[in-house]
């Protein structure tokens, strides 16, 4: 078998090329942490996070083992390198390491079961999500909680688009090296008061509370660098980083990610018709 047809392990990622494409798997990583906190005896469950879950500080909540609860937290955020549908969960979770409660440690426990049923997966302030393709490969995505309080929807929503642009612009000059040159690349949002600011800088109303930073995608958008298109919102990939959805919607987003079930069997075969 050539090098480049060989699976190979660094820091607990595994990346097996093949014709198909490059897989990041970490599923042996993800056994191993489901066996040290005793969930790998767990029932699966079908989502990470129960639907429209709000979890907050509750200082009257009972108090768990701060030291177990950032450990669980931390094995995943590790985990969350190929794995996206599990970034919102953890990100939740992960803000109440300082004084995690009993009902803290359910939400951190129902991730396990999540991830116990997905083992072979492979790849007021508000919380932002975007995620950029090439083609259709996911090949980054994020989501983030704003450092400030949002006055409306439209602004948030703006900022994030801002920052899904900025990674945009990195790329393309990045493929630009490997003589790429690429224009009208399409952006996508859900939000159509969000497009037409950003199409439209004098809406004064709407935008005056904005950071003067984030208007440069209005430049974008006039100089054919991107093109935005409005998706409506069941079909908005990014919503599995940002929320916790039902069952039904987060099944139809999770393939989309370009994200697939690989048991060591399938990754050996798919090598194998490298060499042939």
């Amino acid at each position: 078998m050539s090098m480049m047809g060989q699976m190979s392990f660094f820091f607990g990622l595994q990346v097996s090329q093949s014709p198909g494409g490059i897989f990041i798997n970490q599923a042996k990583y993800a056994l191993e942490i489901l066996k040290k906190y005793g969930m790998d005896l767990t029932d699966p469950i079908d989502t990470p996070m129960v639907d429209r879950l709000k979890l907050d500080e509750d200082l009257k909540g009972i108090p768990v083992d701060q030291t177990r609860f950032r450990g669980m937290v931390g094995s995943l955020m590790y985990l969350t390198a190929s794995r996206p549908d599990l970034v919102f969960a953890v990100c939740m979770c992960a803000r109440y390491q300082a004084k995690p409660i009993k009902k803290h440690l359910k939400a951190i426990k129902r991730v396990f079961r999540y991830l116990k049923g997905t083992i072979n997966m492979d790849s007021r302030r508000s919380t932002s999500g975007s995620a950029q393709f090439l083609g259709d490969r996911l090949v980054r995505w994020s989501s983030k909680k704003q450092r400030s309080t949002a006055i409306s929807t439209t602004k948030a929503e703006y900022i994030a688009m801002s920052g899904c642009c900025a990674q945009i612009l990195w790329m393309r000059s990045q493929l630009k090296d490997y003589e790429f040159d690429f224009n009208k690349i399409p952006l996508y949002c859900d939000n159509k008061s969000v497009i037409a600011l950003c199409c439209n800088n004098v809406q004064h109303s709407r935008s005056k509370h904005i950071d003067i930073r984030h208007h440069f995608i209005q430049e974008q958008v006039e100089n054919r660098v991107v093109e935005l298109y409005f998706v409506e919102t069941n079909y908005q990939l990014a919503d599995i980083l940002t929320k916790s959805l039902p069952r039904e919607q987060f099944e139809f987003l999770l393939p989309r990610l370009g994200m697939k079930s690989m048991t060591p069997e399938t990754l050996k075969r798919l090598q194998e018709g490298e060499d042939e």
